[in-house]
C-alpha cells in the first residue's frame, strides 16, 4: 500500500500532466517517487501505482523494466552504476569493472553481503568526455581509476552514508 506521502507526490506530480488520460504521462515519475523511498519497485508497489494511474499493472510494468535506473528487484542501499558504452569501454571499463568486483566481493546485478552495494551496468551515463564513468546513487565519478574507486568507497563507510 502507497503511503500517504508517497500519494501526495505523486498527486502533485499527476497536476503537471492534466486532467483525463494523461495520467499515464506521469508513470515513470511515479515510480521514480516510489522507488525514491523504498529503494526498489515492488510487485505491490507496481500494482498500487498502476491503480493511481489507471493502467493496468502489466502495461506499467513494461515501461518500469524499460527504463534501467527503475529497479524491480531489491538493491543495495548504494548502486553503483557502471558506464558500458565504447568510449568507457575504450577508455578501461574492464580494469574498472575488475577492481570493483575485487573491491565489493560481487559480480554485475549482484548486492554485497552487507546489503551496501549493488553493482550494475547501464548502457550510458552520458559522460563520453569523461571515460569511463559510473555512478553511486546520483553522484557521477568520470575519469575513474582504481585509486579514485577506492577513495570513493571509503567514503561509503558505515555511518558517512
Amino acid at each position: 500500500m502507497l503511503t500517504e506521502k508517497e500519494r501526495d507526490e505523486i498527486g502533485r506530480e499527476l497536476a503537471n500532466y492534466g486532467e483525463g488520460g494523461r495520467k499515464r504521462a506521469a508513470c515513470v515519475e511515479a515510480l521514480k517517487i516510489v522507488q525514491r523511498y523504498r529503494g526498489w519497485i515492488s510487485d505491490e508497489s507496481l500494482r498500487d501505482i498502476a491503480g493511481v494511474l489507471k493502467m493496468t499493472p502489466e502495461e506499467l510494468d513494461g515501461v518500469a523494466t524499460f527504463y534501467n535506473l527503475i529497479f524491480r528487484r531489491q538493491v543495495g542501499r548504494h548502486v553503483i552504476l557502471i558506464c558500458t558504452t565504447i568510449s568507457c569501454w575504450v577508455m578501461g571499463y574492464e580494469e574498472i569493472l575488475n577492481h570493483l568486483q575485487e573491491r565489493l566481493g560481487i559480480q554485475l546485478g549482484e548486492t554485497t553481503v552487507d546489503g551496501r552495494f549493488t553493482l550494475l551496468p547501464v548502457p550510458c551515463l552520458g559522460a563520453c568526455d569523461g571515460a569511463p564513468a559510473i555512478m553511486i546513487d546520483d553522484t557521477l565519478y568520470t575519469d575513474v581509476s582504481q585509486a579514485m574507486i577506492d577513495n570513493v568507497l571509503s567514503n561509503y563507510s558505515e555511518g558517512q552514508r
